[in-house]
């Protein structure tokens, strides 16, 4: 098989690549990637002269670079997307023409090349926000209600997906993951930035009240899950995706990772509330489970303390990240 992997050099995308390549030593890998901030070639190294694997630089809004990666392609699986929602109030049309755009060049190309498969990575943030200390969840029903740029940007390349289904047959299938977290996340994000400025003496900034809770996701476990849904899923299905069976709050998180590094709470900083902030999610996946067989490999903590010893030994890789100009909260 050949898969054409998009945004492959991004946390996910790259995680998912190293995954595949391990367990399906004789399929071919083409990976295109703009290779914006969130995009390291590092993160590869380990493969980059495999054989079977190819990289193309390239915007997959880009009609002609796109064609070129499609060719003997018979799977997609697209991550390629503008995923920060700080980013997405601040600069809103980098994620309008990436996530709307560029998944429509996708769908025009695989359906001109007969695709056997066009799978959507996509995001819980689509459903909008939950109340705190509901017991609600949301699953393959739940109404799109979506909150910034960034969740209003994903809906829609959802429904284009969808669309493309119904009015040309293109076999596609979706998933809507939790917030992921793991090895070779851009050091924005909540977990990783939280560990990185404990390894940096730095405050840990924290937004609002931080009440806000999330489902949390290790990104392995997510790479099994798509793995599952190429392999059983039925073509035109959506699957929700998460971790968690319990609520947790951004601020119990970083009170974990500051017990687990044997920091002082004292390094919180409570900064002033995102714009628009969605205050829980949750995910229910008996769907996947059910259908399919896939379930979390380990807990919530045991994943943690795993990610946590990966910054650790892997200072030089996130290091030069953070001396980049970014948006320095989580």
């Amino acid at each position: 098989m050949k898969l054409l992997v998009t945004g492959g050099a991004g946390f996910i995308g790259s995680n998912f690549i190293l995954y595949w390549i391990s367990h399906y030593p004789n399929d071919a890998i083409v990976n295109l990637d703009k290779l914006t901030y969130a995009g390291n070639l590092e993160n590869l190294k380990s493969i980059e002269k495999n054989q079977n694997y190819t990289f193309i630089r390239g915007d997959i809004c880009d009609c002609d670079v796109v064609e070129k990666a499609m060719q003997g392609v018979d799977t997609i699986v697209h991550f390629a997307a503008e995923s920060h929602v700080d980013r997405s109030i601040t600069e809103p049309s980098d994620f309008i023409k990436t996530n709307i755009t560029g998944t429509y060049t996708l769908l025009e190309s695989a359906l001109k090349n007969h695709v056997k498969r066009f799978h959507h990575i996509s995001t819980d943030e689509v459903f909008g926000s939950l109340e705190l200390d509901s017991l609600e969840k949301f699953d393959e029903n739940t109404p799109y209600d979506p909150s910034s740029p960034y969740s209003a940007s994903k809906a829609s390349s959802d429904h284009l997906v969808r669309a493309y289904f119904r009015t040309y047959q293109l076999p596609i299938t979706i998933s809507n993951c939790s917030n992921n977290f793991g090895p070779f996340q851009y050091p924005e994000k909540l977990i990783p930035l939280t560990i990185t400025n404990l390894m940096e003496g730095k405050k840990v900034p924290v937004y609002g009240d931080g009440k806000n809770v999330r489902d949390w996701l290790y990104v392995e476990d997510h790479c099994r899950a798509i793995d599952l849904i190429l392999q059983k899923g039925k073509v035109g299905e959506t699957y929700t995706i998460g971790g968690m069976t319990q609520d947790v709050s951004n601020i119990e998180i970083v009170g974990k990772i500051i017990t687990l590094m044997d920091e002082d709470k004292g390094k919180i900083e409570f900064v002033t509330d995102r714009k628009g902030h969605d205050r829980r999610y949750a995910v229910d996946w008996k769907k996947i489970e059910g259908e399919l067989g896939w379930k979390p490999v380990s807990d919530f903590d045991t994943w943690l303390a795993k990610t946590i010893d990966w910054y650790r030994k892997n200072e030089n890789w996130w290091q030069p990240l953070k001396n980049q100009k970014w948006i320095n909260q989580s």
